[in-house]
Formats: C-alpha cells, sequence, structure tokens
C-alpha cells in the first residue's frame, strides 16, 4: 500500500555510517534509519548475537519462560531503575502498554475516566490510541473518532499543565518526550522534567516518558531524562534498542510496575529469543565501547560546528541539538532538500515542514561528522540562495 513516498533509491548493503545503493554509489547515513541504526549498519556484534540465535531458538511465545527476556529486562530495569518491563515488536505498542497500564492504574483507584495530558507537536506512534495522543493533525486526520481521554497542552509549558490540573480532576498521568523528536527536535528547559516530576508527586499522576527516539544513547545520555536527574514512572523505548530488529518495551517502576497482570496485556512476538538477544547485545555494546560518550562528544562538536557554519546565515532561524540529536530549522519549507541531499550522497530528513533533523550513529568518527557538516552546509545555504 502507498503509505511511503519513497525516495528513488534502493540500499544494498551497509557498513558502519555508510550505506551502498544498488548501483554501487556510497551514502552518508545522517539518519540511522530514522533514530534506529545506533551501531551502524552490519555491526558484527548484532550480526552474530542473530546467526548464533536464529541458529538455537528463535520463537517460542510467553506462555514459556524465555531466558533471553529475562536477562535483557534485568539488565534494562537495573539501567533505568525500573522494577519491570513488558517487551513489544515497536514503539507505538510499548506506548500503548503505557497508556492501558495508566487507566488500569486510574481505574483501580476507583478514577472512573482517567485523561492523560500530553503535548503538542508530539509523536506517540500510529495505532488507534497512540495517534490519537500524538499533536499532529495530519497524523490524525480521517481516522476519527479517536480515541478518548487525553487532554492537549503546549509543549515546555509549566503554566499550562498547572491550569489544566486546577481544572480537570481525572487527570491521572503525563505522557511526554523528553526532546520532541518528529515535532521539530523541539529541546524544553532545563528544568521542564524536573517541574513536571515535581508536579506528578504532587497530584498523584504517573510521569510517563516516550523515550523512543531520545533513548539508548541518542542524547549523550543511555536516557535523556538522565539529563535532569529524575525518575519518571514509566519509560517506553524501541528505535535503537534493537538496531533494527523490532522491539519494543515499556519499564515501569513502582505501584505501576505491578498494575499489569495474567490476561490484562500479551504479545505474541514481543519479547522472543532473538530480538531480545539483539537487544542485550546492543545494550552492552553501546556500554563497552562508550558509545554514549561519543555521542556527547560528537554531538557537541556537530552542534559547535553547525551554529559556526549557518548560525549567522539568513534564513537560519535556529540550530538545535542534545547529543547525536540535532534540528536546524530554516525560515521556510525545505523538504525539497532531502533528494538534493541524497544526489550528494548523503541521507537527512526534514520533520515540521521546516526542520533538518539530524540522527547519525552513535558510532560517528570525526572525519565522517565533519564530511556532515561540509556537505549540509553546503546544501542549506545553496538552497537559501535559490528559494
Amino acid at each position: 500500500m502507498a503509505t511511503y513516498k519513497r525516495l528513488p533509491v534502493t540500499f544494498e548493503r551497509g557498513e558502519g555510517v555508510w550505506l551502498w545503493d544498488t548501483d554501487g554509489k556510497r551514502y552518508l547515513d545522517a539518519l540511522s534509519g530514522i533514530a534506529v541504526c545506533g551501531l551502524g549498519h552490519a555491526h558484527p556484534a548484532v550480526r552474530q548475537a542473530i546467526c548464533e540465535q536464529a541458529g538455537q531458538l528463535i520463537h517460542t511465545s510467553n506462555l514459556y519462560g524465555i531466558a533471553e527476556q529475562e536477562r535483557l529486562g534485568a539488565l534494562l530495569t537495573e539501567r533505568a531503575g525500573m522494577d519491570r518491563v513488558f517487551f513489544s515488536n515497536s514503539g507505538a505498542e510499548a506506548n500503548e502498554a503505557a497508556i492501558k497500564l495508566a487507566r488500569l492504574h486510574a481505574h483501580r483507584r476507583g478514577i472512573e475516566n482517567p485523561a492523560i495530558l500530553v503535548a503538542e507537536h508530539s509523536f506517540h506512534g500510529r495505532t488507534l490510541a497512540t495517534l490519537s495522543a500524538t499533536g499532529n493533525r495530519k497524523v490524525q486526520a480521517g481516522f476519527e473518532p479517536l480515541v478518548q481521554g487525553f487532554v492537549r497542552v503546549p509543549y515546555d509549558d509549566i503554566e499550562a499543565i498547572e491550569t489544566a490540573s486546577a481544572n480537570r480532576q481525572n487527570i491521572v498521568a503525563i505522557l511526554i518526550e523528553p526532546i520532541q523528536g518528529e515535532g521539530g527536535i523541539n529541546i524544553p528547559a532545563d528544568d521542564y522534567l524536573t517541574k513536571l516530576r515535581a508536579i506528578c508527586d504532587r497530584e498523584g499522576w504517573l510521569l510517563i516518558l516516550d523515550e523512543i527516539q531520545t533513548g539508548m544513547g541518542r542524547t549523550g545520555k543511555l536516557f535523556a531524562h538522565q539529563h535532569s536527574g529524575i525518575q519518571p514512572d514509566v519509560i517506553t523505548l524501541a528505535k535503537g534498542l534493537g538496531n533494527g530488529v523490532p522491539i519494543g518495551a515499556c519499564l515501569a517502576r513502582g505501584p505501576a510496575a505491578e498494575v499489569l497482570t495474567p490476561g490484562s496485556h500479551g504479545s505474541t512476538f514481543g519479547g522472543n529469543p532473538l530480538v531480545c538477544r539483539v537487544g542485550r547485545t546492543v545494550m552492552e555494546t553501546i556500554e563497552s565501547d562508550q558509545l554514549i560518550d561519543n555521542a556527547a562528544l560528537q554531538g557537541d562538536y556537530l552542534l559547535s560546528a553547525f551554529q559556526e557554519a549557518l548560525g549567522q546565515t539568513k534564513g537560519v532561524t535556529a540550530i538545535r541539538g542534545c547529543g547525536l540529536m540535532l534540528g536546524i530549522e530554516l525560515d521556510r519549507p525545505c523538504a525539497e532538500l532531502v533528494p538534493k541531499a541524497l544526489s550528494t550522497g548523503l541521507l537527512i530528513n526534514v520533520t515540521a515542514e521546516r526542520v533538518i533533523r539530524l540522527l547519525p550513529p552513535l558510532i560517528l568518527q570525526q572525519a565522517e561528522a565533519n564530511q556532515l557538516v561540509q556537505t549540509l552546509t553546503e546544501l542549506v545555504r545553496d538552497f537559501l540562495t535559490e528559494s
């Protein structure tokens, strides 16, 4: 089905931060499959894990114990300071689990029509519940009636949340991205998450953080909320957790961790031996190869280099970044930059119509970062001159 307007290229193989198309042309991947391939392409540890596990056991179902699921679950909960985890196949499913968890938690406290606070310009998925939570009308259009039970407020606006708290008695949780990815690499104030944590503590709400794009080292911390030093009640993960193998996770702590019980939720494929073996390998590789530190280092370099190269350029309105999650905002729609970059051998993305989004692999090295800055700077300057 025509769900994507695909670019005129098909990739045949990859290695590290590079991809080769069917004609043998090489491309610098500054998108990582949309924040998925943090270890780059054809990483030897991931390849070995897939081959070994496929030769041993791929799937049995959650009717039985799964050793690899338990190993990955123990590693994730320990690193995140959480108690339990539910494994799914995607980020949308991880967020579905979080939404169901919040509602069930509320019902068990006697709240009949629970509502979850969500933000404008957010993105949480394309299932009916997660697109209803998403703050993007284009994603929702045509799929009405939407799922009820979401209260929308502006992002990075504590006063709006306080107002909603005063006017609504049925709010039970906040679902928020630490940094909005699809919304345009929107980075909130330094104390935003700290204040959200304080409000949730005061009101008895769950703080649910959608770390699907920001997690797994992307921002220079294993999880983006660690920059703020706070602890959420629920975290959702996917994308970089599997480096291309489909896996999602919903982690919870405290009372929220005990809400889902046998029969209340499930997944046929979620957490099978293959994906969990790969997820554990990704986690261990990120840590052993110090890729979180590299993401912070290269992210700082890219941010300063783009600010120096484009910060004073007319037509560039903002340059934002946290680790290897960067956005260059222009004063005009710039989707045509994507095919222009493709023709030069560079893979980028444009989101929110005017923001060039960069999500390079965590393994990015200095020479590759330099090439990214040089190539994209020339493209942006030429585009702004011509348009």
